[in-house]
């Protein structure tokens, strides 16, 4: 009897011991949905290829979701722990009644990534644009209220441009290519892609127009991040590596980081998109979303009746 009972007991620390250390992978492997794989996040990408997420104990598995709105839901259905898209879409989500509702908690990008693509190589300013049509993804993205965000900055009327607002994210390069419209905006590698094909001329950053907002954060569900706040605490740690990385070194040294990310691309064409967001003071000095930077975005989605009632900042920001 007494070696039945001993022989229990081993079985049951045996069991424990096995749920415990599943536990602890499930804790640490992290499943990661990016609204779009561009240099423009070249702090993350630093920290996988660097292994800062490994050196915090975590395991990425990374996917590509296109568009904000899928990579919201995709966390809210639980598909994904963290989403990597624009802020916006934790607004949106919240207004919707969402009650386990997103929160952002890093930031990343402080400024909009796009570059205005001509068909031809011109002296640009905004104004060109008027009587045009230009391809700006759909309605209510980022990438577009941005691009509004810059005409207005700039006092230009929005209705005397024909912006184009049909062709989603992951087709604007194509419909370009096809021969739809005179414009279009385009993220790296995208907008280099199309210049060095000789099929249209980087001409203007948006991001230098539309000035700072928190354009691309880390968010999840808000009791994903009350019940993994160790998790959370450790992520924000490796990014903020990478973000202190892209900060003091040159453009070649993190083009030579991240190249696996790019295998499309050589260390020189990744060195100068990597330059043209550096010169454009695109990426945040560490994971903080600032209040001011966050009232900017709502403003700029109340402003254009995008959305009826603002929401607190404390609501859907947790620097913590």
């Amino acid at each position: 009897m007494k070696n039945k009972i001993i022989i229990m007991i081993s079985i049951f620390i045996l069991l424990l011991s096995s749920i415990l250390l599943t536990t602890k992978k499930d804790n640490n492997k992290i499943k990661l949905a990016e609204v779009t794989h561009s240099i423009f996040y070249a702090p993350m990408y630093v920290a996988i290829e660097n292994n800062y997420f490994k050196e915090e104990g975590l395991d990425i598995d990374l996917t590509l979701v296109s568009g904000a709105d899928k990579v919201s839901a995709s966390v809210i259905s639980g598909d994904s722990d963290i989403g990597f898209a624009g802020l916006e879409a934790t607004i949106y989500t919240y207004l919707g009644g969402q009650e386990d509702y997103l929160v952002n908690f890093a930031g990343l990008t402080k400024r909009d990534g796009q570059f205005i693509v001509s068909r031809t190589k011109e002296d640009f300013n905004l104004n060109k644009l008027k009587g045009k049509e230009i391809l700006v993804g759909r309605i209510n993205g980022m990438p577009s209220l941005n691009f509004i965000n810059a005409l207005d900055n700039e006092h230009i009327n929005k209705d005397n441009i024909n912006i184009n607002y049909n062709v989603d994210y992951a087709n604007l390069s194509s419909a370009f290519i096809s021969g739809t419209g005179d414009y279009v905006n385009l993220f790296e590698p995208n907008a280099t892609k199309l210049e060095k094909e000789g099929l249209g001329h980087i001409v203007a950053s948006i991001g230098k127009y539309s000035g700072e907002m928190p354009y691309t954060t880390f968010f999840t569900k808000k009791l994903y991040l009350n019940n993994n706040k160790d998790t959370i605490n450790k992520f924000k740690k490796a990014i903020n590596k990478g973000l202190k990385y892209v900060q003091e070194n040159d453009s070649t040294t993190i083009a030579k980081v991240i190249v696996n990310q790019f295998s499309d691309l050589s260390i020189n064409e990744l060195s100068l998109m990597i330059q043209r967001y550096k010169d454009n003071d695109t990426w945040l000095s560490n994971t903080n979303i600032t209040k001011e930077s966050y009232d900017n975005l709502s403003n700029l989605l109340f402003n254009n009746k995008i959305i009826d009632n603002k929401v607190d900042y404390n609501i859907l920001v947790n620097n913590d």
